[in-house]
């Protein structure tokens, strides 16, 4: 991109209400003289009044529900929500302020759509190369304050990569990617303003960053589900975080990190446990070896109990146990084992086994600490119950103490393809109230 010798930003004065139908293209040409190399910046509100985008304000909730994909973190009544094109942003962008009374506006249904029907109207009208951008007001992590970025574009490279550059020390730039299309955007709302009826402003003097053909539109600003290393937003959001994980039985080929797995594992046994024991461990087998032999020795011990406990035939073993090849097609495994070292001892049953039964809930506890903290690092995981079927076979291929009890396998490994959405459950059906 051309470094600029000046910038101008112009606020596009005296536009009249915009109706439903309303030609924004032409309303805009007809109200200001536009450049070669202009970015018309236009406020996302006169877009969707435009497009028809209104629905009255006691519809707000359900209008929020309807544009939103994702929740990211609530407080109270508020909202950070992901809409249908990747933004997140409060209320999915719905709002009530420079609309009439009792009445609310949605997002344009496609911004960069928009900017491109609104791109080429302009340049029909005037015969100049421009760019336009869609804008909307942003809050933002970390920062207090609001500001404008582009939710929609035209004929403007959104990002400007400097990665490769030399800087004026001669270092070699290895991070930097200019939000381009957002700097714009801010630039044009200094002019704007929030309450003066000026939904229109134009940025001159960056010829450098306008396009001949539309672009990708703001897709490139939009980071990547798997790459947000913040998509689970606050502490608020924690609920999501539990509700997203899934069971995964398809992974990629890359590989695991252990520390990953370590910092999971640091998780899970802070779960709760009885009379302040650690009732915990957690075998990683992060070799392909080791997780070959267990598996092997496992697949034995059930094809045996199949045949000589069932009575099974040895076609219907083979589709019996191709259930199990979750497990080998992972690219990692994790063994949870309790250890109910410190547990009181009884001599009746019921209380015995009451005792037990502690240890087990401690142990689900951490093993859904783990599985919660693998899919925040971006991990799928698979519970397998298996292990608990053959547990002397298990200790025997992982050389484990006697009293060292697996309870189950734990398949991990980035999937294979995106999760499907979990419709939410209505708990009615899972609580008893007295």
């Amino acid at each position: 991109m051309t470094e600029p010798l000046a910038l101008e930003v112009l606020p596009v004065l005296g536009l009249p209400e915009v109706e439903p139908d309303t030609d924004l293209g032409a309303l805009i040409a007809k109200a200001v003289e536009l450049r070669d190399g202009d970015v018309v910046v236009v406020t996302s509100k006169i877009v969707s009044k435009a497009e028809g985008r209104m629905v009255q304000a006691e519809d707000r909730e359900a209008a929020i529900d309807a544009e939103a994909v994702r929740v990211v973190a609530r407080r109270g009544r508020l909202r950070i929500v992901q809409n249908r094109n990747g933004l997140v942003m409060a209320a999915a962008g719905v709002d009530a302020s420079n609309t009439a009374p009792g009445t609310i506006l949605l997002l344009p249904v496609d911004p960069d759509a928009s900017a491109r029907a609104i791109r080429a109207r302009l340049q029909e009208l005037t015969g100049c190369r421009l760019g336009v951008l869609i804008t909307d007001t942003f809050g933002r992590a970390w920062r207090s304050g609001l500001t404008d970025v582009a939710i929609g574009a035209a004929g403007v490279a959104v990002l400007e990569d400097h990665r490769g550059r030399v800087d004026s020390h001669g270092n070699e730039l290895h991070m930097t990617v200019t939000a381009t299309a957002d700097e714009i955007a801010a630039a044009g709302d200094l002019v704007k303003g929030k309450a003066t009826g000026t939904p229109v402003a134009v940025v001159r003097g960056l010829p450098g960053a306008v396009t001949t053909e539309d672009g990708d539109g703001v897709r490139p600003l939009v980071r990547d589900l798997q790459d947000d290393l913040f998509r689970l937003g606050t502490s608020e959001a924690i609920r999501t975080a539990v509700t997203m994980r899934r069971t995964v039985r398809e992974f990629s080929d890359e590989p695991v990190h252990g520390d990953a797995v370590r910092r999971a594992v640091a998780a899970a046994v802070t779960a709760p446990a009885p009379h302040h024991t650690t009732p915990w461990r957690f075998v990683l087998l992060e070799s392909e070896a080791a997780r070959t032999e267990l598996l092997d020795a496992m697949l034995a011990a059930w094809r045996r109990d199949l045949r000589e406990l069932d009575g099974w035939d040895e076609e219907r073993i083979a589709r019996r146990t191709a259930r199990g090849d979750v497990l080998r097609r992972a690219p990692y495994l994790v063994v949870p084992c309790l250890v109910t070292a410190g547990s009181h001892h009884y001599p009746d049953a019921r209380r015995a086994a009451a005792e037990r039964e502690m240890f087990t809930v401690a142990a689900g506890a951490a093993v859904q600490n783990l599985l919660v903290t693998l899919s925040g690092e971006g991990y799928g995981t698979a519970w397998v119950s298996s292990t608990m079927f053959c547990r002397d076979v298990v200790r025997e291929a992982l050389r484990l103490p006697e009293d060292w009890d697996p309870m189950g396998a734990i398949a991990v490994g980035r999937p294979a393809t995106v999760p499907q959405d979990r419709p939410e459950r209505e708990v009615e059906g899972f609580v008893v109230v007295r």
